[in-house]
């Protein structure tokens, strides 16, 4: 007898449907499992022998051949634990078989039958919708998951035995329903404000203009001048994100199996932090099972290093690719993935060694064979992938003591939503919502100058030594700031400003 049940394997941040074909016939007791089954999937028939048994239920004494379909992607994970069991159970003239097609299925299980959470729980309720199925039977543990999708029941049970009465009409399951968007809306307070940091203007402009156009930041400064408070600050200032950016960074969030009862839904644009010593993979994604790395887990948020050429060379080269497309791609010889990555890179870094070089209270320890060797850890072409550069000098003390009032974090973001504003209506129609996507058909559109900003830009390509990169780096930070004052045309104030946030293509030591 043949009984087919309908689950689902994630690849990148997408669910592909699967069917579960349970074939019991005929032959010496054993349980094969084919379909590029992964490791965990195979051991599966421990589990659910344990789990059927140990339910009440009997366990058939036959062949049986589970196949994943279609055979030619890989199955990873254990989530065709209790699609698999329902599927045996249906064999034994438990379930009527016909049950089963209305209904997606996906959970773990325990030895005693007890159904654990399992990750991509959000992508195969989207992709349920989509084939029209009638609802997903997930684990209690993913139930409010689930119910972020609209227009489909989300059964959430707690052991095998759940599942088998429901499909026998002999327990009733009242679908769980939430109101996500309302949910969504529902105030959260940042524990930071930008009228906490003392003194630092030139710093907390450049991060406002950053925030208003999305563009990349590299603070340079000694240690303790503040660059991580601003850094954990950066968030508070950017827009309101909408409801659908947070559903895509949310599906991200459930693939990595970061969701949970608490946190149903990612609310507050991401902000992430690895340390230094974070592996390639584990800052851009990949390993042998391909996993979302840290920079698509900061989807539509910020993502800070600090310590910055402490970083691997590799892996701050791997950040090219992604800062240009918004997008990482992982390829194995069993699969490819393709996971967003459209966030703020957000870095920080001492001048040398010691992290005085240049420091005006205190000296610096370095050569200058030292310095140069250190500056250099961070290659030209990453360099040029980053917008604005700023020194965050040291503070004085009449900077730490003075009691006038910083402009907070909400005044800040009124500006940078105004910006955010006139840039979608400007990009209306196209891909680009902010000036640091601009392609170069929107830069010669959007980002035309006039006779004196031609003649400052000449002076920075020429006697700075700037790259073609930079020059539309410049063109489109002095976009976002002519936004912020709210003029139509960029003027040469703008490109002066702009110049200034390149220090570091301009350094000489």
């Amino acid at each position: 007898m043949i009984v087919k049940v309908f689950s689902s394997t994630t690849i990148g941040v997408d669910s592909c449907a699967v069917e579960v074909e349970v074939d019991v016939s005929p032959g010496l007791p054993q349980f094969f499992t084919v379909g590029l089954p992964d490791v965990a999937v195979k051991e599966s028939k421990d589990r659910i022998r344990a789990a059927i048994k140990n339910s009440g239920y009997g366990y058939p004494r036959h062949h049986i051949t589970v196949n994943l379909a279609p055979a030619d992607i890989r199955k990873e994970g254990t989530a065709f634990d209790l699609p698999i069991a329902v599927g045996l159970a249906a064999t034994e003239g438990l379930i009527r078989p016909e049950f089963l097609a209305d209904y997606l299925i996906m959970g773990e299980l325990s030895l005693d039958g007890r159904v654990k959470g399992v990750q991509g729980v959000l992508p195969a309720a989207f992709l349920a919708r989509e084939m029209a199925k009638k609802g997903v039977i997930v684990p209690d543990d993913n139930a409010l998951e689930a119910a972020m999708v609209e227009g489909i029941e989300v059964i959430a049970v707690g052991n095998l035995a759940d599942v088998v009465e429901f499909f026998r009409g002999a327990k009733v399951f009242v679908p769980l329903r939430v109101n996500a968007e309302e949910l969504f809306q529902s105030e959260l307070s940042h524990p930071f404000d930008f009228s906490e940091i003392k003194g630092q203007e030139q710093a907390k402009r450049a991060l406002e203009i950053a925030a208003a156009g999305e563009h990349n930041v590299l603070m340079t400064g000694p240690p303790g001048s503040g660059k991580t408070m601003l850094a954990q600050r950066l968030p508070t200032i950017l827009p309101e994100w909408s409801f659908p950016e947070a559903i895509e960074t949310t599906k991200i969030y459930s693939v990595a199996g970061l969701l949970n009862r608490e946190q149903m839904i990612v609310r507050t644009r991401p902000f992430r932090a690895p340390h230094h010593t974070i592996s390639d993979a584990g800052l851009v994604g990949g390993g042998h099972t391909p996993k979302p790395g840290e920079i698509s887990l900061a989807h539509h948020g910020v993502l800070f290093l600090d310590e910055f050429p402490e970083f691997k060379k590799n892996a701050l080269e791997a950040l090219r690719q992604p800062l240009e497309n918004g997008v990482v791609t992982i390829t194995r010889s069993s699969a490819t993935a393709t996971y967003p990555a459209r966030f703020m890179l957000l870095a920080a870094m001492n001048p040398c060694p010691c992290g005085y070089h240049g420091d005006t209270q205190k000296a610096c320890r370095c050569s200058t064979s030292q310095v140069r060797q250190y500056q250099s850890k961070i290659s030209g072409p990453l360099l040029d992938r980053i917008d604005i550069h700023i020194e965050v000098p040291s503070l004085r003390y009449r900077d730490l003591t003075s009691r006038a009032t910083a402009e907070s974090s909400g005044e800040i973001r009124e500006r940078v939503t105004r910006a955010r504003t006139l840039q979608r209506s400007r990009f209306s129609g196209s891909n680009t919502l902010v000036n640091a996507r601009m392609n170069e058909r929107q830069i010669k559109k959007f980002c035309s100058i006039d006779e004196e900003s031609h003649k400052l830009l000449e002076m920075a390509i020429d006697r700075l030594g700037m790259s073609a990169r930079s020059f539309t780096r410049i063109l489109k930070v002095a976009r976002t700031i002519a936004d912020l004052d709210g003029e139509q045309h960029i003027q040469a104030r703008h490109i002066a400003e702009a110049i200034q946030y390149r220090n570091l293509d301009r350094r000489v030591i």
